[in-house]
């Protein structure tokens, strides 16, 4: 390898349990003198105090500082989890979540005290409306998934406005995996509708699919293959034929954005992961934000309350007869529409196209460099990400799990592993846009020595991880029987 290798064994620090620490007695502050009576409660009501060990400041400072080392991050290095976008978020967005007015501000503030916060979500509303074509959007979701069924609960409430009561949804088979999920908890049955030889959804297949007992179809797209769906526009007319609406996950928005309005192909409904195109924290269970935007056919039907601009106020809206009603605590998950708002003026209209523009560079120039080491499911131009297999590894009994592995020896986090299930012992990668041509480099020419170790000490993989502070895991175990108590 021509670059260097991110990881190395270095210094590994090994941290015991608190309980494990200190002394009785130590302190890591000094109160003040007590100058009021001491109260003495009755332990038959309050029971026996906490068990807290006692530390000193230096204790606690370097164990929680000990325990951030056996982490890797996005700001550590690169994060190629295809399918989930774990980008760099510029820190001036954490600066401006973290202005007092925004994060001090009470969600039960009267409108007349909140008019900046009500601002910021009108406008940010508005940018997400303008980037899709559409016609109106809502913050409120709480998660991408959360979005998703926000979606499809307005789609069935169309249909009852109209009378009808559908039972089916159309779902590809290269849809993400929550959208049938969300359909089924709509009461729609998920119809699977198959994928290509060439990786995308064919017409002919979503018209001898679409009945009127079909309520519509949800599409990724790009795809789960990072394939962009290049006969959209003719299935969305497809399914509006037999009085469907189409709902489109835009969780792959940050390939397409500022290059196409989604409500332009024919899409009805859609929701961001902010986290994903906008550049906002994502990982460890949130918060998250997945916001819906609507074309006119269903802006009525949005959750509410939604926010009104009249003349140069901001205000609550809940008079909507329509509405599904309200999906989430309050509005939605401020901070995190503070962070996008704040990247999304700091990249501007072009800035946005050309974030999506690197992305798809990105992961085709990794395509291009690592497929001939490594299967290439469909080898044409993708999107984001790239999907490779493990078949090249078969004849030394290496599998995708072993590469995944093994690339954390030399320092990287692994890629999605075994998703899209379309593609048996897939490794999907996504570069993102904020990588250098340096790091992507060294990342290639790792995977590049993996395959060539595959070939002359398979054992090496079998072994791996070996440098890591936790060694390979019985991965289903850990799963249905996990170890809680430290």
């Amino acid at each position: 390898m021509s670059g260097y290798r991110q990881g190395d064994s270095g210094l590994i620090l090994n941290e015991p349990l608190l309980w494990e620490k200190g002394k009785k007695g130590r302190s890591g502050f000094s109160l003040p003198t007590c100058d009021v009576d001491e109260a003495v409660f009755d332990e038959s009501f309050s029971g026996e105090g906490p068990d807290f060990p006692d530390l000193s400041e230096v204790e606690v400072v370097r164990h929680y500082t000990r325990l951030s080392t056996w982490n890797f991050g996005v700001d550590t290095g690169l994060y190629p989890l295809g399918s989930c976008t774990m980008k760099y978020n510029p820190k001036t967005n954490e600066r401006q979540a973290g202005l007092p007015g925004f994060a001090g501000s009470h969600p039960m503030l009267p409108e007349v005290r909140a008019q900046g916060a009500l601002k910021l979500m009108y406008d940010l509303e508005q940018f997400l409306a303008e980037i899709t074509g559409m016609a109106a959007a809502t913050l409120q979701p709480a998660a991408g998934a959360h979005g998703e069924l926000t979606g499809i609960l307005m789609i069935h409430a169309y249909h009852l406005k109209n009378g009808e009561k559908r039972t089916k949804m159309l779902v590809p088979d290269t849809a993400h995996g929550t959208n049938p999920a969300s359909g089924a908890l709509c009461g729609y049955a998920p119809v699977a509708v198959p994928v290509g030889d060439d990786g995308v959804m064919r017409v002919e297949d979503v018209r001898s699919l679409m009945d009127g007992e079909t309520a519509g179809i949800m599409i990724t797209n790009p795809n789960t293959l990072g394939l962009f769906e290049t006969h959209i526009k003719e299935i969305c007319e497809a399914v509006h034929e037999k009085g469907g609406l189409v709902y489109g996950d835009g969780a792959n928005l940050n390939a397409i954005m500022g290059h196409v309005k989604m409500a332009e192909l024919g899409v009805d409904v859609m929701h961001f992961n902010l986290h994903k195109t906008f550049s906002t924290p994502h990982g460890g269970g949130g918060p998250g934000s997945g916001p819906v935007a609507v074309n006119k056919t269903l802006e009525p039907f949005l959750p509410v309350p939604r926010v009104a601009k009249e003349h140069e106020n901001y205000t609550l809206v809940t008079d909507r007869p329509d509405s599904i009603g309200r999906m989430m605590t309050f509005y939605g998950h401020f901070g995190v529409m503070v962070r996008a708002y704040s990247y999304i003026l700091t990249m501007g209209g072009e800035g946005l196209k050309t974030a999506s523009s690197h992305a798809v560079l990105n992961a085709n120039y990794i395509k291009e460099r690592l497929k001939e080491a490594y299967h290439l499911a469909f080898d044409r131009t993708c999107m984001h990400e790239c999907v490779f297999s493990d078949e090249k590894q078969h004849a030394s009994g290496v599998t995708t799990l072993d590469v995944a592995k093994r690339l954390i020896d030399y320092g990287f986090h692994p890629p999605t592993v075994y998703f899209p299930l379309v593609v048996s012992g897939a490794i999907m990668i996504e570069p993102t846009e904020t990588e250098t041509k340096e790091d992507l480099d060294n990342f290639i020419e790792t995977l590049m020595a993996i395959s060539e170790e595959a070939k002359a000490s398979p054992e090496l993989l079998k072994a791996a991880p070996t440098r890591s502070k936790v060694r390979r895991l019985d991965e289903t175990s850990a799963a249905r029987k996990p170890c809680l108590c430290g």
